[in-house]
């Protein structure tokens, strides 16, 4: 809550952000390295380079192979947080990002607009991920999805990024859908018994949808298969069963 009332208070920045006149090609591209190899930029770091010891790269193991734009986008967030040991915080920041511009029209209209220049996209995006206290892992990945213009899909990045954190942990989504919440018994029971299915080594990851429509049971989806123990889809069984011709003869 606290972490979505900052990012809130910094949708000022990025107003004022949209009236600002474009940077130099000189300020672009000291912005960008200071974006995207922040301890480069560093003079000190910088002096020190040359006769520092090489330093040993972190294998990652990516528990899920991603295709697309939005998957290669996540599977690098990804790298990133898991060598920085931040996986849950950017996860948590990327969701309150998300979750933020849902209620922000202006801010969701930013991340559409590709008539605003990539400078500007950046400065704001930065500006916002200061006020909201990111980590800098975050805060560098979203300013590199805005100079590339790709804002307009960070709701599916984040998507993608979760079923990575998901898989990390050994996790499985169960999605339960009913008319009304399940009572904390009902719950209790039907996770047990995914669990059961699962087996040792995977964690059952339950989530609810409220849909009148289905009019009473359960719809299940559970590990790419759906489990339809509705009324509605009772009552269209027995509409077909019905509807099917009646043989008098007997034959």
């Amino acid at each position: 809550m606290a972490m979505a009332g900052r990012l809130r208070s910094g949708l000022p920045l990025l107003r004022r952000a949209l009236t600002v006149g474009n940077p130099s090609a000189a300020e672009r591209s000291v912005a960008a390295k200071s974006i995207l190899c922040p301890s480069v930029s560093n003079p000190e770091f910088a002096r020190n380079y040359a006769s520092a010891a090489p330093v040993k790269e972190q294998k990652v193991k990516i528990p899920l192979t991603m295709f697309g734009v939005s998957g290669n986008y996540a599977t690098a967030l990804y790298i990133a947080a898991v060598k920085a040991n931040i996986l849950d915080k950017v996860e948590s920041e990327l969701v309150t990002l998300v979750e933020a511009s849902t209620k922000s029209p202006t801010f969701s209209q930013f991340m559409k607009d590709h008539s605003v220049s990539a400078d500007t996209r950046v400065k704001a995006v930065i500006d916002i991920c200061t006020q909201a206290k990111f980590s800098d892992i975050t805060k560098n990945f979203l300013a590199v999805v805005a100079g590339n213009g790709r804002l307009a899909h960070i709701e599916r990045m984040s998507q993608r990024f979760s079923e990575l954190t998901m898989a990390h942990r050994g996790e499985v989504k169960a999605i339960v859908t009913s008319v009304i919440p399940l009572p904390a018994e009902e719950e209790k029971e039907l996770r047990e018994t995914l669990q059961d299915i699962l087996g040792q080594g995977k964690k059952v990851k339950l989530e609810q949808k409220i849909d009148p429509s289905i009019l009473g049971g359960l719809v299940v989806e559970f590990s790419q298969k759906v489990f339809d123990m509705s009324i509605r889809s009772r009552a269209a069984q027995m509409e077909r069963f019905l509807r099917q011709p009646i043989n008098l003869d007997g034959n």
